[in-house]
C-alpha cells in the first residue's frame, strides 16, 4: 500500500530569506510589498537600516511602539539576561519576581487607584481582556444584565472579535460578519469644518460626547456594562479628544454606574507627555489597557491596568478560589516583564516623558509649517504625535498616502505610518529638535513633492 505523499512535488520555494511569497503579511497589499520590499536588516535609536546598510529615520516608533527608541543597550542587557536566566515560568498559580516588580512599576505611574495590572501579549488581548473585566465585574456586583459594551466609530481597539466589536473602522468589521452582539458606538468626534488644522484638542465637539445619554435612553443603563475609548484615537488617524470632552463622558458614565475603559495602547508610556493620557487629560478611568511602549517594542506585552474597587470586587469567596476565569500562557512573561522593567527605567532616567511635552509645541509648530502644502488637506497634532490628511486621488483612494510611504522610504530613508489617505508621525520619544527639523523641513517636504 503507498504511502500518502506529505510533500507535494510543486514545492520548490527555496527556504531563504530572500523568499518573500510564503509570508502572508497582515495590514499589508501583499502583491504590491513583494513587488518592491521595503525591508528592514536592523535598528539603532532613532533609525533603522535596509538591507545595504542605509539608514532609515523612524517617525512613525516603529508601530507606535519603540518609544524609547531601538536597540537601547540597557534593554537589550535585561533581555539577554533574562533569556540566560530564566526563558518561561507559568503565572497560572505560580510567580516570579519581575512581573510583580513591573505591575509595582506601573502601578506607582498610573494616577488614581488604578492600582492592578492584569498582563497579556498585545494591545488586542488587552481591549478583549478589559471587555471580559468589565462583564465579569457587573456579574460579581450583581448586575448581570449589564451586557452591553460602548465604542466609539472610528476607533480601533485591536483585532480581536471583542475588539472589532466595539472598533469603529469599517475595513476592520466587514470582512468577518457578525462579531459580538450587544454593542452599539459614539459618533466620532471630528469635524474638519470646525476643527481643521487643531494644535492639541479642539475647542469644537465636546458635545459628542452627550451622545452618550441617547444610547443610555435607548438601551436603558442597566443593560450597559462598559465604555470604551482611545484618549486620542491613533490608528484611524490621529484625532485628538475636543476640550472637555472625556470629562463628560467620565461624568455620564459615573451618572448611570458605566464603567469608562481607556485604550492607551498608543497612548501610553510618554506619546502624549506623560506615563498615561488620562493624566494629561485630569480623567481617571476605570480600566487603562496598555500594550507597546511598556517593553519600547522589544518583546509582545500588554496589560490593562484597574482600579482598585474592581479588583476588590473579586476577591470574595473563599481564598483558595479562583476569581478570574481569565488569561494567556504566556501573560507576564519573564523575557517581557524584564524588558517592561529596564524600559520603566529608561523613560525615568533619560526623562523622555518630559522631552516630549518639552518638544510638544515644537513639533506642532514644524507640522504646521506645512499648511498650505497643496497635496496637504488638513493637519492635526497632540503630544509627539502629527496627521497629515492628503488630497485623495480621483477614483483611487488611499494611493497617495501609500505612494507616499514607498517613496519616503526608498528616496528619503525615511519610515511613516499611513492610514488610508492619511500620513501619521509619532517618532520614539528620544527625538531632537534637529530630527524634528529634518522631519518637517526636509523629508516631508521631498515625499509630498514626489506624489504631487
Amino acid at each position: 500500500m503507498n504511502k500518502p505523499q506529505i510533500h507535494s512535488d510543486a514545492k520548490t520555494w527555496e527556504a531563504s530569506p530572500n523568499n518573500l511569497e510564503p509570508f502572508w503579511m497582515g495590514f499589508t497589499p501583499n502583491r504590491a510589498f513583494k513587488q518592491r520590499p521595503r525591508m528592514i536588516a536592523r535598528a539603532k535609536d532613532m533609525h533603522y537600516y535596509d538591507m545595504a546598510g542605509r539608514a532609515i529615520l523612524d517617525g512613525s516608533a516603529g508601530l507606535w511602539c519603540s518609544n524609547a527608541g531601538h536597540c537601547r543597550d540597557p534593554i537589550v542587557a535585561a533581555i539577554q539576561k533574562s533569556a540566560a536566566e530564566l526563558d518561561f515560568a507559568p503565572t497560572f498559580q505560580y510567580g516570579h519576581p519581575k512581573v510583580f516588580e513591573l505591575a509595582s512599576r506601573l502601578a506607582t505611574m498610573a494616577p488614581g487607584d488604578l492600582n492592578y495590572a492584569f498582563f497579556c501579549n498585545s494591545g488586542s488581548e488587552a481591549a478583549d481582556s478589559a471587555l471580559k473585566i468589565a462583564l465579569a465585574y457587573q456579574r460579581v456586583k450583581g448586575q448581570a444584565s449589564r451586557t452591553r459594551l460602548i465604542g466609539r466609530e472610528r476607533g480601533y481597539h485591536g483585532v480581536n472579535f471583542g475588539g472589532i466589536s466595539v472598533g469603529g473602522m469599517v475595513g476592520n468589521r466587514k470582512m468577518f460578519g457578525t462579531m459580538l452582539a450587544g454593542v452599539d458606538h459614539l459618533p466620532h468626534t471630528y469635524n474638519r469644518k470646525e476643527q481643521a488644522y487643531t494644535k492639541g484638542e479642539p475647542d469644537y465637539g465636546m458635545h459628542y460626547a452627550d451622545e452618550l445619554e441617547r444610547l443610555v435612553g435607548l438601551h436603558d443603563a442597566s443593560t450597559i456594562a462598559a465604555v470604551i475609548v482611545e484618549p486620542m484615537a491613533g490608528s484611524t488617524g490621529v484625532l485628538p479628544p475636543p476640550k472637555g470632552y472625556l470629562k463628560r463622558l467620565r461624568e455620564i458614565c459615573d451618572k448611570h454606574g458605566i464603567l469608562l475603559i481607556f485604550d492607551e495602547v498608543i497612548t501610553g508610556f510618554g506619546r502624549l507627555g506623560y506615563a498615561f493620557a488620562a493624566e494629561r487629560f485630569g480623567v481617571i478611568p476605570d480600566m487603562i489597557t496598555f500594550a507597546k511602549g511598556v517593553t519600547s517594542g522589544t518583546v509582545p506585552m500588554g496589560g490593562v491596568m484597574v482600579r482598585q474597587g474592581i479588583y476588590d470586587a473579586f476577591m470574595t469567596g473563599p481564598d483558595h478560589a479562583i476569581e478570574l476565569f481569565h488569561g494567556y500562557t504566556y501573560s507576564g512573561h519573564p523575557i517581557a516583564a524584564a524588558a517592561g522593567v529596564a524600559t520603566m527605567d529608561l523613560y525615568r532616567d533619560e526623562k523622555l516623558f518630559e522631552n516630549a511635552r518639552k518638544l510638544e509645541g515644537v513639533w506642532a509648530d514644524a507640522a504646521m509649517s506645512l499648511k498650505g502644502n497643496p497635496m496637504i488637506e488638513d493637519i492635526r497634532t497632540l503630544g509627539l504625535v502629527a496627521a497629515f490628511d492628503m488630497k485623495v486621488v480621483e477614483g483611487s483612494p488611499g494611493l497617495r498616502a501609500y505612494k507616499a510611504m514607498e517613496n519616503a522610504f526608498h528616496d528619503f530613508g525615511f519610515l511613516i505610518r499611513i492610514t488610508a489617505d492619511t500620513i501619521a508621525l509619532s517618532p520614539p520619544l528620544m527625538i531632537t529638535e534637529n530630527q524634528i527639523d529634518e522631519i518637517f523641513s526636509d523629508k516631508m517636504p521631498k515625499v509630498l513633492k514626489s506624489v504631487a
